[in-house]
């Protein structure tokens, strides 16, 4: 037997009330009493009976519902950062629509599609590594949908970014290893199109130039942002007629490819070679030895990014200026770098 929804129809027929009145009621309106309100309250729990989503959507022009776009769910902090975008959402009132660009132009272009067909109120969004054009975004932004950059951002848009001070973290890991005595400090960066690898490269440049040490073209290798990445750059790199005495990794994935190799070709962590990666601590503490990791605010950077959508979709008007958030990173040291100076 099909079970009847219940409607505000019923519920002011069985109080012998209006409809009007029984909406502006469930709105907490001030026009109604509060004895009215607590009956039809009280009545609606009774009779489980839940909002069209689809009225409400219309009245209000909105779905109570944001889109999230990041990489690969299956990275830990790009999931962490869900957690964050998720935990704002719901405290607002809204629901989450999560897609996986899996790297790909094609894929982020697709979801860009399906986020403006449903009606979204809003998009969160970490760049692909392939999204040098980021067209899509600007059309969602000019057809009412405010988008919000997180981690990975573009100059070529007007909009919120909340990123990590990739600069000041991949300074201080290099920093760290120079004064650990390392003096061939070899770098495997992400794809050059993305933001973070452009910040972090120039950290690590900079921190070789404040202590004279050479900057040499060999010794940066880009890679994808993968384990496999991170393995094949890491034989590359201990192939050299002068081989590094220290790996910098540009992301958790490339740095446990780093580890992978060293550990394969029989290099010992720290004495051979030291390592610092951009990295998960939970992650890091796994491997043996345990990575030095420069930690990420993930979940805070989903939870800020949210907070800033929402008051833009909430906002009757464009802000005057947009706002660039920089987080900062933590670098965490561990037995893979521990080194005494020589």
């Amino acid at each position: 037997m099909k079970k009847t929804s219940i409607t505000i129809k019923e519920i002011a027929r069985q109080l012998d009330i209006s409809k009007s009145t029984v909406s502006r009621a469930l709105r907490d309106s001030s026009e109604i009493s509060e004895e009215t309100k607590n009956k039809v309250i009280d009545l609606a729990e009774k009779l489980n009976y839940y909002p069209n989503p689809i009225a409400i959507s219309l009245l209000k022009n909105r779905t109570q519902t944001i889109g999230v776009i990041v990489p690969d769910i299956a990275n830990r902090f790009y999931s962490s950062a869900i957690g964050g975008v998720e935990d704002i959402a719901y405290s607002r009132g809204y629901h989450t629509m999560i897609y996986q660009s899996h790297e790909q132009l094609e894929r982020e272009r697709s979801a860009s599609r399906h986020i403006a067909s449903r009606r979204v109120d809003g998009l969160v969004v970490a760049i692909s590594s392939q999204s040098e054009n980021i067209d899509h975004f600007v059309s969602l932004q000019e057809q009412g949908i405010p988008v919000v950059f997180f981690d990975r951002v573009s100059d070529a848009m007007q909009t919120h970014k909340v990123r990590i001070d990739d600069y000041k973290g991949a300074f201080e890991a290099t920093e760290h290893l120079i004064k650990r005595g390392c003096k061939r400090i070899a770098h495997v960066a992400g794809p050059k199109t993305v933001s973070i690898t452009r910040f972090r490269l120039e950290g690590y440049k900079d921190a070789l130039r404040k202590y004279n040490i050479d900057f040499k073209e060999e010794w940066v290798l880009h890679s994808e942002i993968n384990q496999a990445g991170g393995t094949e750059r890491t034989y590359q790199l201990m192939a050299l007629r002068e081989r590094p005495d220290a790996i910098f990794g540009a992301s958790d994935r490339i740095t446990m490819g780093i580890h992978w190799a060293l550990r394969q070709l029989g290099y010992r962590m720290p004495d051979d070679v030291a390592v610092v990666g951009f990295c998960d601590v939970a992650m890091s503490s796994l491997l043996d030895p345990p990575v030095s990791s420069v930690t990420q605010p993930s979940f805070e950077m989903g939870q800020q990014a949210t907070s800033l959508l929402l008051d833009l979709i909430e906002s009757k008007n464009t802000p005057a200026e947009y706002e660039t958030r920089v987080l900062p990173s933590n670098l965490v040291i561990n037995k893979s770098s521990m080194r005494v100076s020589k």
